[in-house]
Parts: C-alpha cells; sequence; structure tokens
C-alpha cells in the first residue's frame, strides 16, 4: 500500500481518482488547490503524487518545481493530469522533471497503470540502494530520476489531436557540430500501395504523419520535414533541453515511434482483415554528427525554407538502403549510440556499406530504454 497524495481542483475528478486508487488499496490524501497539496505533501512526503497542471493560486508546475527543489521530497514520483488542448504542457511537464502525464479524460485503467508503473519504479531503485550504498550510484539515480520520465506514447497518440505545425523553424545558413538525424520511413510501401485504394492509403498515411508529427514534437526536434512515405528530422541541443542531449531525445523519440505504429497497425489488422497485408512498420535510422541548413531562397513557393545537408543526413536517409540490408526497426550508427551510453538497450550488430560511401557504416540495433 502506498500513500498518494491528488491535487485538483475539479471536485469529480479528484474524487474520480481518489476511488480508483482506494480500491487498489492506496492511502489517499486530496487538496482542491496546489498551494494545500503541496502543505500536505511537505507535512506527509507520499510515494507519489497526482496532479492536475491547471489550478488557481498554485498550478501543477510550481508544485512539481517545489517538491524537486526540496531535498526531502526530490526523488517523489509525480504524474500531471492535462487536458487535451493543452498539447504545449505535455513537453514543459516532461522536459521539467515530471515521472508521467495523463490526458483527460482518462479511463480508470490508464490511470492504475501509470501508478502502478511510478510505484514499482520505487520499488526497484529502493531494491538498488539496499544492495549498492555507493554514494555516487545514488546520486546518479537521483540525476536520472530528474531527467525525461519513461513516456506512455500509445497514450500520447490517443490524446494529441491537433495538427502537427509547421515545424521549419531553422534559419538558413545554420550550422552544428554535433546534430542527430532521424529518418523514418514505412516499410512494404510498394505492397500497400498495391494493397489498398487511394482513399484507404491516404487514411493510413494521415494517421501516420499525425503520430509521428506528435512524438517528434514532443521530444523538441529542431526540424522536420515528411518526404512521401517518410519523414527527416533533427535534433541539436538547445536551451530549452539542455538536460537531455540531443542523441538521447532523438533516440527516445524513435522508441515512441515504434509504440504509434503499433496502434496504427492494431487499426489496420481490426479494419482492413483479409487483404494480405504485412504488419505495419517503420525502418527508423538514427545518425550523429555534423547538420548544415541550406536556405531555398529563390526557389518557386520555396521563400523562407531550408533544409538541412551534409554526409550525416545523407548517411541516415540510406542506411535502410545499404547491404545487407537490415530487419531491424530501430537501427543506430556508432556515433549515435555513443551519446545514449547506459541509456539504451542494444541488441545486433553489423557493418552495412551504405550507397555512396566508400566505408561500410558500424550500425547497431536499438531495443529499448535501458
Amino acid at each position: 500500500m502506498a500513500l498518494i497524495v491528488v491535487i485538483d481542483d475539479d471536485a469529480g475528478t479528484r474524487l474520480l481518482v481518489s476511488q480508483v486508487l482506494k480500491k487498489e488499496g492506496h492511502k489517499v490524501m486530496s487538496a482542491e488547490d496546489g498551494a494545500k497539496g503541496l502543505d500536505l505533501i511537505r507535512e506527509h512526503k507520499p510515494d507519489l503524487v497526482v496532479s492536475d497542471v491547471q489550478m488557481p493560486l498554485m498550478d501543477g508546475f510550481e508544485v512539481l518545481d517545489q517538491v524537486r527543489s526540496d531535498a526531502a521530497l526530490a526523488a517523489t514520483a509525480v504524474i500531471l493530469l492535462t487536458s487535451l488542448q493543452d498539447r504545449s504542457y505535455m513537453r514543459l511537464g516532461m522536459t521539467t522533471g515530471a515521472d508521467d502525464y495523463l490526458t483527460k479524460p482518462f479511463a480508470p485503467q490508464e490511470l492504475r497503470e501509470a501508478v502502478s508503473a511510478q510505484l514499482n519504479k520505487r520499488d526497484r531503485a529502493h531494491a538498488m540502494r539496499t544492495q549498492v550504498v555507493d554514494k555516487a550510484v545514488q546520486l546518479a539515480l537521483d540525476e536520472q530520476r530528474h531527467k525525461i520520465g519513461a513516456l506512455y506514447e500509445t497514450r500520447m497518440v490517443q490524446a494529441l489531436s491537433e495538427q502537427w505545425p509547421d515545424s521549419s523553424t531553422a534559419q538558413g545558413n545554420e550550422r552544428f557540430a554535433s546534430a542527430t538525424v532521424l529518418y523514418a520511413d514505412m516499410r512494404d510501401y510498394g505492397v500497400w500501395t498495391q494493397a489498398l485504394s487511394s482513399t484507404e492509403l491516404s487514411e493510413i498515411i494521415q494517421q501516420l504523419y499525425s503520430s509521428v508529427g506528435d512524438t517528434v514534437y514532443l521530444f523538441g526536434a529542431h526540424y522536420m520535414q515528411f518526404v512521401g512515405d517518410g519523414m527527416l528530422c533533427v535534433f541539436v541541443d538547445a536551451a530549452d533541453t539542455k538536460s537531455v542531449n540531443h542523441g538521447l531525445r532523438a533516440a527516445r523519440a524513435a522508441l515512441g515511434l515504434v509504440s504509434a505504429t503499433r496502434r496504427i497497425d492494431a487499426h489496420v489488422q481490426k479494419n482492413l482483415a483479409g487483404r494480405g497485408l504485412p504488419n505495419f512498420s517503420l525502418g527508423v535510422a538514427l545518425h550523429s554528427g555534423p547538420v548544415a541548413f541550406a536556405s531555398l531562397d529563390g526557389l518557386i513557393s520555396r521563400t523562407g525554407q531550408t533544409t538541412p545537408v551534409g554526409d550525416t543526413v545523407a548517411a541516415a536517409l540510406k542506411l535502410f538502403q545499404g547491404e545487407p540490408r537490415l530487419s531491424w526497426t530501430v537501427a543506430a550508427s556508432v556515433q549515435a549510440v555513443r551519446l545514449v551510453t547506459g541509456a539504451v538497450r542494444t541488441g545486433q550488430r553489423a557493418l552495412v556499406q551504405v550507397p555512396g560511401r566508400s566505408q561500410p557504416m558500424d550500425v547497431l540495433e536499438i531495443l529499448g530504454l535501458a
């Protein structure tokens, strides 16, 4: 049984969350605003906090900041609640220290799963502390707890409904000594074009664009553009994401795309069964290195637009065209993997001869987060 503090100015939501958690055997304390909720947290030091974002007196971000700033409370898991239209809050919450978020309205099962995940993570951390008393290990765990928490991409795809905004914010002639390029394209595209009508294929592509666009937005992509059935994205270090380097954000985005495509595949299997279609999946390539942006001014309808160029971009675009052909879902060059060492689990390793390159690329399969 865990002690959980629930903070929400809406009495209905507060009652729903409290009743669901009490039925799971947890002890629940609740407050109708952030200030009262923070008082409960400081007095009782709960195992978990479930807090709304928009509240009078003190909003959820202020509560989160106060908790993270207090050495006695900093390790407390925090789940934020936000409404569907508050899309911009999701990324802000995750990059400022929230462990997870739920979008309203949410199902009781989603709440139970999110709470269970955070409490299980707490139990694993406690077991490690009892085995290893080394202060350096403890500091590393604390730092990790303050970085971006594990995201529930399947729930995110359901919640985010707004159209992907224009993301070509990169300025002409920008140059980055270190960036991570992500390129994802739809596998077996030729099979899908032959098996589906143009209307059916258009619906699938629209779902893909919405899912991957929202995922990349959440992880702070500097640049993104769609190319046919594929997506090209560039991650760079920036002031608002300095706690997590561009390589790790790109790797998390890649794994988020894998989760998003599972939902699309479930839709296909349910609504297009019996058509002989393969499983819906993406091939996601990651490569890190220098990237420059070239201005497209002067071309018809291209005023003010830019495009990323350079060997790093070209290698990512062609990685899955190389030999041997990779069946992996996420493939990353060793240059990209070096940026996420210890943060991801890797699988197979291969030397891939990429078209147009004299030397093969050393690449590894990324299976998930460590």
